[in-house]
């Protein structure tokens, strides 16, 4: 295992399972260098094209804009003996300004798995991995995230990842108006992160948006035959009765990583066999977080930032 945390941004690789690893890269466009970016973007499209039919994406990660990867946390799964990428997951930090306080939301935003392994069972890093790295990375203070998606199995995978997610079915967390609020900074001032149209319309009581599909994701659009299913059923019936796949409908989930889908994460969702990896990484950052500030204050010989020994 091999990993690298820097006092400001998350950058760190770790062997995941079999002859795979994972790099997870915190806003890599604010300290990556213009050759390490060039080749961090040829990686996201090498995986693009092998996921998608035909066309190519033009927004976030994708977009001309490499600024783009200055707001974007990307996790990255490689095959060890060729380094070649297989699989992404390109979340954005979204800063909302909610009742005159910014709070930052994570998108969980695009993923991309090569076909070709989609059975190998990498979800759970792509999901949910990162977002709980982030929480541990914050002193353990809940993160709102958001998702949008037609994908039933991806609907019942962010539901049963987070805390309190709207919408979802059956007695799922309440439409609170914190919810609300967030939705609608986010439909207002955020739509270019997931590629959405400004002709696209939102429903704010079942959180859905409508003509989704004309902002830039156009060939992302699915029927609900061609969507992913999830193996509870209840989900597959949620999206098919719920959303307008031929018009192109879209779920914007809000949720909630904290302690208890931290804990759920680590406990239920990590393989056994990636535990004592993913617990490393954990290990390191709640040291960064924690111990080093106190260690820091001890020493009275150096001055750090604004840690002042006396």
């Amino acid at each position: 295992m091999i990993s690298i945390l820097s006092r400001k941004y998350i950058d760190v690789r770790f062997k995941t399972k079999g002859n795979l690893y994972t790099r997870i890269l915190e806003r890599p466009g604010l300290w990556m260098s213009d050759e390490d970016i060039d080749k961090l973007s040829s990686d996201l499209r090498s995986v693009a094209k092998k996921t998608l039919n035909a066309g190519a994406l033009d927004y976030g990660v994708f977009s001309s804009d490499r600024s783009r990867l200055s707001d974007s946390i990307l996790t990255i799964i490689y095959e060890q003996e060729n380094e070649r990428p297989i699989a992404f997951n390109a979340l954005a930090v979204m800063a909302l300004k909610i009742n005159g306080q910014q709070i930052d939301v994570i998108h969980l935003g695009l993923v991309m798995v090569d076909p070709t392994v989609r059975s190998r069972g990498l979800s759970w890093i792509l999901y949910g991995l990162t977002c709980v790295l982030l929480f541990l990375r914050k002193g353990l203070r809940p993160i709102y995230i958001s998702n949008v998606t037609q994908v039933p199995a991806v609907v019942g995978m962010v539901t049963k990842t987070f805390n309190e997610v709207y919408p979802a079915p059956g007695d799922g967390a309440p439409q609170d108006f914190r919810k609300i609020q967030i939705a609608r900074a986010i439909m207002a001032d955020h739509r270019h992160v997931f590629g959405v149209g400004e002709d696209a319309d939102f429903d704010e009581t079942r959180f859905i948006i409508t003509n989704a599909y004309t902002g830039g994701s156009d060939d992302l659009k699915k029927s609900f035959e061609d969507a992913p299913k999830h193996r509870d059923e209840t989900f597959n019936s949620f999206c098919s009765t719920s959303l307008d796949y031929d018009r192109g409908d879209d779920f914007l989930q809000i949720g909630l990583i904290d302690l208890n889908a931290a804990r759920n994460f680590l406990t239920r969702i990590v393989p056994p066999q990636s535990l004592l990896g993913v617990m490393s990484i954990t290990t390191l950052l709640l040291l960064q977080r924690f111990a080093l500030p106190i260690i820091h204050w001890f020493d009275d010989k150096k001055q750090y930032g604004v840690l002042r020994p006396r």
